[in-house]
Order: structure tokens, then C-alpha cells, then sequence
């Protein structure tokens, strides 16, 4: 959590608004890096940040310090802030990482999940379905409901693991790979909608070895998009 400067003057409650603020900061400045709001390479000026984040200099520098050892932001010197640039040899990294621990997640979680965890899973999954059957309608504006309800899904697929840190790993990483999937928007269709389905199938069929396969051409399909049309 974000120290705020101690003020003698404050009423006893004020330092916690104070914090309160910053966290609220921190989240929105954080989702505004991984839905590409602030794009890769962009120059966080702290004078105009200010205004529109509703803190002060002194926060804006503590959360930008936060989000560097997360990989959202780059720290340069007298140079200041940058949100942290996207480069092909950078996605490759994070998906490996990705596989890595989601694999691990998911084997773990799918041995110990119950009953309500199969719920969490399939009402995720109906969710996602939903805005991808939109997406291949056609409709616009669907892009960051997608990805919140992909992030769902994936999220309730090893939410059962039964280790808090390895799920915060999870999530720090899986966090850098949608804000290459948000800033260069990539949706491969009916396929990936399908991955989604056969993930579902494998997890309430207590798969893992299915699963992991799955998630490999998943993530795979990914690379592949990008990298074949020249995305990055």
C-alpha cells in the first residue's frame, strides 16, 4: 500500500482517504497500461498526470515506482517515467512465463476444485462466450469486455490451485501478456472462441494433460497472429 507523508494538521481519518486515493490511482493507472489507455513507450509526465488521476506529484512517483518491478513501467534516470515498450522478444518471455505457471496452476486446481468452483468456471466461461459470439457478429466495442471476461476465465481456471502466491504470479504475468493482446488487438476468432470451449470441457472433466495441450496452441495461436502479421 502506497505511504502517504504524515500531516499533524489531519483529521485522524484523513491518512487513510490519502491512501485510499493512491490505491485508487494505482489500480486505475495500472489498468490504463494494460488496456493500452497509456500506450507502450509514453512518456508519464507527472505535472499533467497529476490533474487527470487526482493525486499528487509525490503518489504518481511512488505508484510508477511500484509498477516498474512489475514490467509496466520504465524508470530512466533524469529522464523520469515511461510505460514500458512492447517488443516481440518481450511477448515471447511473458508467454513462456505465462505457460509456465498457468500449467502448474492448473493441474493443481483442477484436483482440488469442488463443486462451486465449477460453477465460478462456467458462469466465466458463458460470459466470454457471450462477447465472442459478439466479436464474430461483428459488433464493435467489444474489445475490453473480451478481455476482462478472458481474464476471468483463465483466472477462475486455476483459482482452486490452492497457493496464494503462485495465483499473484499468475496474475502479475497474465496482466503483461493481455496488454499486448489490448494494444494490438489480437482476437483470432472462432478459434481461440473454440480453445476457450475445449478449456472449459478438459477443466470439468478434471483433464489436465488435455488442458495443458490446449492452453500450448492457445497461447501458441497468439505468437503466431502477432508475429505473422507483423504486429509488433
Amino acid at each position: 500500500m502506497l505511504q502517504a507523508s504524515p500531516d499533524p494538521d489531519a483529521a485522524p481519518h484523513q491518512d487513510a482517504d490519502i491512501l485510499s486515493a493512491g490505491e485508487r490511482a494505482y489500480e486505475r493507472i495500472r489498468t490504463d497500461i494494460v488496456f493500452g489507455r497509456l500506450p507502450p513507450g509514453q512518456r508519464l509526465t507527472l505535472e499533467k498526470l497529476r490533474a487527470r488521476y487526482g493525486v499528487g506529484v509525490g503518489t504518481l512517483r511512488e505508484i510508477f515506482s511500484r509498477l516498474t518491478p512489475e514490467g509496466l513501467v520504465t524508470a530512466e534516470g533524469q529522464r523520469g517515467f515511461h510505460v514500458a515498450p512492447c517488443s516481440a522478444d518481450d511477448l515471447r518471455e511473458v508467454a513462456a512465463l505465462r505457460l509456465l505457471l498457468e500449467k502448474s496452476a492448473m493441474a493443481s486446481s483442477f484436483e482440488a476444485g469442488d463443486v462451486e468452483w465449477e460453477g465460478r468456471l462456467v458462469a466465466a466461461h458463458h460470459k466470454l462466450a457471450r462477447v465472442e459470439q459478439g466479436l464474430l457478429a461483428g459488433q464493435d466495442g467489444g474489445a475490453e469486455r473480451w478481455k476482462r471476461f478472458d481474464w476471468e476465465f483463465h483466472q477462475a481456471l486455476v483459482s482452486a490451485c490452492g497457493s496464494r502466491a503462485l495465483l499473484d504470479l499468475h496474475a502479475g504475468v497474465y496482466d503483461r501478456y493481455l496488454r499486448y493482446q489490448m494494444v494490438f488487438v489480437i482476437f483470432r476468432g472462432a478459434v481461440a472462441a473454440d480453445e476457450h470451449r475445449a478449456l472449459l470441457d478438459a477443466a470439468l472433466r478434471r483433464d489436465a494433460p488435455a488442458a495443458q495441450e490446449i492452453l500450448e496452441r492457445h497461447v501458441a495461436g497468439c505468437l503466431d497472429f502477432a508475429f505473422s502479421r507483423k504486429l509488433l
